[in-house]
């Protein structure tokens, strides 16, 4: 692979994983845009991991604090989840919330990576998300703070991490989106899914790490290389989203994902004519 190619790919999930725009999609749209070989998996786990990175560095405050205060509560109150602190609460709702992406991830991932990495199907689930992702947006009330985020929205939240398993649905589309249906604020229903997608990606990149065995000296130069894009890329992301959402809609997104779609229908057609 050519360093060129590991940049923009590095480029590609460090942009989509974190604005709601599907990083699997695009790692499957742009090769195929460009005719350019499947990167392989190994190399997707090591974008995974940059934006993993990223996610650690920018949340490293609030990992901290929900985990210190975790083992406080639990020392002084033990199973009394009422008496819990926010932070506590937080960090439990944030595990509860990644067990339908855990379940499904391990059931699914093999079926989901060898049947739905089609352009023309990317296409579509950019198009048909992006459009849940609008109605979401301008019907839900965005009233509810993250403080009031519960079991039913932590579980009904991480059902929409779960759907994001298949290209073009957006692991932070969803989340929001669900999040934004459930009534949070824009900034509040970013935060918890950026924050639910930590864990998600740990368990990823375990699951996934084998594939990174065997690589020779030029893929593993590549790979850190688009590690390393990723990771800078998906900090910067991150901090762009969550300051757009404090006031403005998700509507660029969202047509962004329609001419996305419509681009690769219409390159999908004329290659076949």
């Amino acid at each position: 692979m050519e360093i060129v190619r590991a940049v923009v790919l590095g480029l590609v999930q460090g942009l989509a994983e974190f604005l709601p725009i599907s990083s699997s999609g695009h790692l499957i749209l742009v090769p195929a845009l460009f005719n350019w070989e499947d990167q392989g998996l190994a190399f997707d786990v090591g974008l995974h991991g940059g934006t993993l990175l990223a996610l650690l560095v920018y949340f490293w405050r609030d990992w901290y604090d929900m985990i210190r205060q975790g083992l406080i509560d639990l020392a002084r109150h033990r199973a009394d989840v009422a008496a819990w602190d926010q932070r506590s609460r937080l960090l439990w709702l944030l595990a509860i919330g990644s067990i339908p992406a855990a379940v499904v991830g391990l059931l699914f991932d093999d079926w989901i990576e060898a049947n739905v990495r089609q352009p023309w199907l990317v296409a579509i689930t950019l198009a048909v998300m992006g459009t849940v992702m609008l109605i979401a947006d301008r019907l839900g009330s965005r009233r509810r703070p993250l403080g009031s985020v519960g079991l039913v929205d932590a579980l009904a939240i991480g059902a929409g991490q779960a759907v994001a398993l298949i290209p073009g649905v957006s692991r932070s589309g969803a989340t929001v989106t669900v999040a934004l249906a459930r009534g949070l604020r824009r900034e509040d229903a970013v935060r918890f899914a950026f924050l639910l997608g930590t864990p998600a990606f740990v368990g990823a990149l375990l699951l996934k790490s084998g594939d990174l065995a065997g690589m020779s000296g030029s893929e593993a130069r590549d790979m850190v290389i688009g590690f390393v894009t990723s990771a800078v890329v998906g900090f910067l992301a991150i901090h762009v989203l969550l300051r757009w959402v404090r006031t403005h809609s998700l509507l660029p997104f969202v047509l962004y994902r329609y001419a996305v779609a419509l681009f690769t229908l219409g390159i999908g057609a004329y290659r076949v004519l």
